[in-house]
């Protein structure tokens, strides 16, 4: 029955196979907590004590409403599909967890970043285009590294974008990602040609093939070292910086969510938190009655 669901997740869903693997594992980890019972025999006080298990093992609350999560949409699909007669996730709710902001870069390190000297090879070209398209568009890294040349279209300033559950969107490209993009380009196909079969990729390696994330991430890696940031920079918080910068200019919260890809706009209102959050700290910095006295 698991692998039924399983299946329903890659075939229907058309979740990746990280997400699918990822349900696996809490719904074996569900079986091992509850003394390896027969799924459709569990109930309320089963799913209520493997919480208390898991926290009782120092799980983080984030990843304990993962884990519910996992479960309970297993349950929802057997009831529907596989003939249980309930779902015994059904009230519960997860654990409260301390919600914590993104980390996020100002405007003025982006600059730093993507304006300083990388080199002149092909991989330096390489690099300026991901990572202008990473900021300009607010990419998650496997939408960046799963882009296809006929993704972009550099004359109408645009990029489709394949998202989670498979769902596509098109995002605009800005001026400078588009020039980074025209000179990437012309120095691809002698990258190609070292490769043992052609490839559609937009980013590809030395050696021809697709880029993978964590090649991403060493790059990324190597431009915050030359760029003398001083901080420790993941890709998503290009994301994250885009979104943020974003909506400080225009205020506008459902373009943001579209354009970021988000199902619930509830995933997007983190980014008016931060917004607040920068408001507040030049507020204390600026007024007169709020500064701290020397």
């Amino acid at each position: 029955m698991v692998a039924q669901y399983l299946q329903h997740l890659a075939a229907e869903r058309r979740l990746s196979p990280h997400t699918v693997a990822a349900y696996q594992r809490d719904l074996a980890n569900l079986s091992e907590l509850t003394a390896g019972r027969p799924l459709a025999e569990l109930t309320v006080t089963d799913i209520r004590g493997a919480i208390v298990k898991l926290r009782g093992h120092g799980l983080a609350a984030t990843s304990v409403a993962r884990q519910l999560s996992s479960w309970r949409g297993f349950y929802t699909f057997a009831c529907r599909r596989l003939g249980y007669a309930n779902n015994p996730c059904s009230g519960l709710r997860p654990p409260k967890a301390a919600r914590t902001l993104p980390d996020i870069l100002t405007p003025d390190t982006c600059a730093q970043l993507l304006d300083g000297r990388a080199g002149d090879d092909a991989l330096a070209a390489r690099d300026r285009a991901m990572f202008e398209l990473f900021y300009s568009s607010g990419l998650r890294l496997a939408e960046l590294v799963g882009l296809d040349l006929d993704d972009v279209n550099l004359q109408s300033g645009e990029a489709q974008v394949t998202g989670k559950g498979r769902k596509t969107r098109i995002v605009p490209v800005g001026r400078q990602a588009l020039a980074a993009l025209a000179a990437w380009l012309p120095q691809r196909s002698p990258l190609m040609s070292r490769g043992n079969e052609p490839t559609a990729a937009l980013f590809i390696g030395r050696r021809g093939a697709r880029l993978t994330p964590r090649s991403v991430q060493l790059r990324l890696n190597r431009w915050v070292l030359q760029a003398e940031l001083g901080q420790h920079v993941h890709p998503h918080m290009l994301r994250h910086a885009f979104a943020t910068h974003v909506l400080q200019s225009s205020g506008d919260l459902r373009a943001v969510q579209e354009m970021l890809g988000h199902a619930s706009i509830s995933t997007t209102q983190v980014y008016t938190h931060l917004d607040w959050q920068h408001l507040a700290k030049v507020y204390d910095q600026a007024h007169p009655r709020a500064r701290k006295k020397d």
